[in-house]
């Protein structure tokens, strides 16, 4: 999953963001509210993962923010709050689960996987089809027209990012934002190494090649019902 952790403790903070990706989620941490609300604006997310006391806005307030922008991301408080009536004002603030501090790090794991498995059931995360393409995040493995392929992990997430938003043009920085997160040492050319690689998996064997690339704007995976003029 990728996961955007909100925690204003250092310690707490960094331990978690390396445990979850020891475990194999791409977590992302904001220190506060404002680190957090850049990127509400310029990522997407599986989960969010909030401190409730946090400098500026609380956790809570920023639950309630983004319920009020429709943003249906999973919710996890984090709190050492532990009355009854605290626990009911974050769940009725919408999130959709909640945790009190201290936790044993294998029960967080396990919360993530419930909120994973309950997010499936509901029709959030499923098999996505796009142009014949269809890809099944259980398995991370695609199909097109019969031909079944496995796909690595920064692939495989491409791919899925690709079928979230058919026909759109995303941009290499914003491919590179999702898939790496904010990784320092990953320039543009990893975007474009990747998309070669997933090209010869995708499109190299059939004739309608389904990932376009748009000049001087980025990449689209293509609805191949309708006519495009890139390449």
């Amino acid at each position: 999953m990728r996961i955007l952790l909100v925690e204003d403790d250092t310690k707490l903070g960094y331990m978690i963001q390396y445990k979850l990706q020891l475990a194999g989620h791409l977590a992302e941490w904001a220190r506060n509210s404002d680190e957090a609300e850049l990127f509400f604006s310029s990522a997407e997310f599986d989960l969010y993962i909030l401190d409730w006391m946090l400098p500026g806005k609380t956790g809570l307030d920023l639950c309630r923010q983004q319920r009020r922008l429709n943003d249906n991301t999973a919710i996890l408080m984090l709190t050492a709050r532990g009355e009854i009536e605290d626990r009911v004002s974050g769940l009725l603030t919408g999130a959709d689960d909640y945790m009190i501090k201290p936790f044993a790090f294998e029960e967080l794991l396990a919360r993530i996987t419930s909120l994973d498995r309950r997010k499936q059931t509901q029709g959030y995360v499923n098999q996505y089809a796009v142009s014949g393409l269809r890809l099944n995040p259980a398995t991370q493995e695609a199909e097109r027209a019969g031909v079944t392929f496995t796909l690595t992990n920064r692939e495989f997430q491409l791919l899925e990012f690709f079928a979230r938003h058919p026909n759109e043009v995303l941009s290499r920085e914003r491919i590179l934002n999702y898939v790496w997160g904010n990784n320092a040492d990953v320039t543009l050319n990893a975007v474009d190494a990747v998309i070669k690689l997933l090209r010869k998996k995708v499109d190299d064997p059939f004739p309608v090649k389904l990932i376009r690339s748009v000049h001087g704007r980025g990449y689209r995976l293509v609805d191949t019902g309708a006519v495009h003029d890139d390449t």
